[in-house]
């Protein structure tokens, strides 16, 4: 079988900035209004009042200081709390496809493809914009390529599940070169008027060019190794979907149809499932930890990242070793992997070995070995 490389990556960030002082001010004034309109239950008992948020309790929580998202008016304003993205006609090109061009065409810069050269698109995101057609497809067409493309829906592993399934394909000759995709709009999906979580997510696109080693630029990553993992959990969870509409009290403002997660049981529980799942995939490899350069984990927590890589490491490791990325662009879902990747892999040499590892909704998690070429 041919030898597989990653030989460019992408990412386009929006340019809006939310700050954690204007996000906890927004919040802060949504919940003295709700408290007011609600004081008389909350007075009887009948329900809680809401707590105010802090930058403290946000950047203790997760490590996040800001985040990148499409829109920041909606999502700042007291009386709205989310994005306002206007309706796109049927014959323009979609919002998440547009960042997935973006990132795309970049990754290919850097891979020194065009489109000839590209066979498939895989646009691999923890939501899509539609049902269908899939988005995979309108990509490859406002890119110009030929071939095949779809969609791929593993929640926050759907990148690395991405690149084995690109990885797979091109080692057994079924196509050249991949493009793989992550557009996420997570700010659309999360509630931000829940104080546990409205800190969370922010927005991006990654991308990624996946093809065959004897043809790749120098200073590539060469594939090693993939592995996916999945067990079923309801501890992160979004319930909205197609059948919302054929469920009868399902119409209505439901905070189930967006984003949960029951975060400390997913931190206890996540934990050691990745860790052991890294330390047995390098095993099965026969690679020591030692040799291990980089490790560019999921950013949605630091210090869930944090013990993981001490776990795999056996000891803590140093921001070089392990690259968080969150602080600027919180939780993007698919994509932290690999914008962790995109930005801390060209200071290492040929010869060096890393682990791209992603986990979350599914239980979900993937991990790519890698070494320089």
């Amino acid at each position: 079988m041919d030898s597989v490389v990653i030989s460019g990556t992408g990412v386009f960030t929006p340019e809006a900035v939310i700050s954690n002082a204007e996000l906890v001010d927004s919040y802060n004034e949504y919940a003295r209004r709700w408290n007011e309109r609600h004081a008389a239950e909350i007075e009887s008992g009948a329900v809680e009042a809401k707590t105010p948020s802090s930058e403290e309790f946000i950047v203790k929580a997760s490590g996040i200081e800001r985040r990148h998202v499409i829109d920041k008016t909606g999502v700042l304003d007291p009386d709205r709390l989310y994005p306002h993205l206007p309706e796109r006609r049927d014959d323009e090109l979609s919002l998440m496809a547009e960042m997935a061009v973006d990132a795309a065409t970049k990754a290919l810069a850097e891979a020194g493809r065009t489109a000839a050269d590209i066979d498939a698109v895989i646009c691999a995101a923890s939501n899509m914009e539609r049902a269908y057609p899939a988005m995979a497809i309108e990509i490859q067409q406002a890119l110009g390529i030929e071939g095949f493309a779809f969609d791929l829906n593993v929640a926050c592993s759907s990148a690395t599940f991405g690149i084995q399934t690109a990885a797979d394909m091109v080692r057994c000759g079924s196509a050249r070169a991949i493009l793989m995709v992550n557009p996420e709009i997570t700010s659309g999906h999360l509630e931000w008027r829940d104080r546990d979580c409205h800190f969370i997510f922010g927005d991006v696109c990654t991308a990624v060019v996946i093809e065959r080693g004897e043809a790749a630029r120098p200073g590539s990553f060469e594939v090693i190794s993939t592995r996916c993992r999945t067990q079923f959990s309801n501890a992160i969870r979004n319930n909205n979907g197609f059948l919302r509409r054929t469920r009868d009290g399902h119409m209505e403002d439901r905070r189930d149809m967006l984003f949960m997660q029951e975060g400390r049981k997913v931190f206890r529980q996540v934990v050691p499932w990745v860790s052991e799942m890294m330390l047995q995939h390098l095993a099965d490899e026969d690679i020591v930890v030692e040799r291990i350069s980089r490790l560019w984990l999921h950013q949605a927590n630091k210090g869930m990242n944090d013990l993981i890589g001490q776990r795999v490491l056996g000891r803590a490791p140093s921001p070089g070793e392990q690259p968080n990325i969150l602080q600027e662009y919180a939780n993007t879902s698919s994509a932290g992997s690999i914008i962790a990747f995109a930005q801390y892999k060209d200071d290492l040499v040929a010869g060096d070995l890393g682990v791209i590892c992603s986990f979350g909704a599914g239980y979900s998690a993937g991990s790519v070995i890698v070494r320089k070429v």
